[in-house]
């Protein structure tokens, strides 16, 4: 409950899509080799190809397109320049655990006028309650980080983990950002800086 308090201001504005049209089913040739734990993740999600079956579920827009063009330096959480694309948050979702089954975060790509799932994030702010860094299948989440104004909240101090289980990333299929997503010019496409890293008491 406390996370999706705090949550609330960064949803309440953004409840609607900002990208609504639908993206066809990405042809499985072109799709990222996973291991068999990821790849049932990945079937488990891939209803939310349609973003509007994502709201009906409880994701919401955060409305902006995120790219980073910068790396992170000193201080900072170590991300590569590439983007996150459109984040879609399920604050009912949030909490101290994660379930592979069940991200808090859908990430899509905008191509043209569609929204391309590309990929996943578990997302765990420190207010949960949240003891130690979470893991999903042993790989140990980033973080704890700041925020990502103006998105979301500076002192939405988090763990997560990003998954490129739709979009082959050549940083890496768990790397924070992926080079290949590309966010198109205008009012809602940010460009952010890499967060710093904080402490977890």
């Amino acid at each position: 409950m406390i996370a999706c308090r705090l949550l609330a201001p960064c949803l309440l504005a953004a409840a609607f899509v900002a990208f609504p049209a639908s993206a066809p089913l990405q042809a499985q040739a072109s799709l990222p080799k996973l291991k068999p734990e990821l790849e049932k993740v990945r079937a488990a999600l891939e209803k939310y190809q349609d973003p509007v079956q994502a709201i009906h579920d409880g994701y919401f827009s955060t409305l902006g397109c995120v790219y980073f063009p910068k790396p992170g330096g000193h201080g900072e959480v170590a991300y590569a320049p590439g983007g996150m694309g459109v984040h879609f948050l399920n604050p009912k979702l949030v909490g101290p655990q994660v379930d592979p089954a069940k991200p808090q975060v859908l990430l899509y790509e905008p191509d043209g006028d569609k929204l391309r799932l590309v990929g996943a994030e578990w997302f765990v702010p420190l207010a949960t309650g949240v003891k130690e860094r979470p893991t999903l299948n042993g790989r140990p989440f980033d973080g704890p980080m700041e925020g990502h104004p103006p998105l979301l909240p500076l002192a939405m101090h988090h763990y997560d983990l990003h998954v490129w289980l739709w979009k082959e990333n050549p940083a890496g299929l768990y790397a924070p950002t992926n080079p290949s997503v590309k966010c198109p010019a205008g009012a809602y496409s940010f460009d952010e800086k890499a967060p710093k890293v904080v402490s977890h008491h």
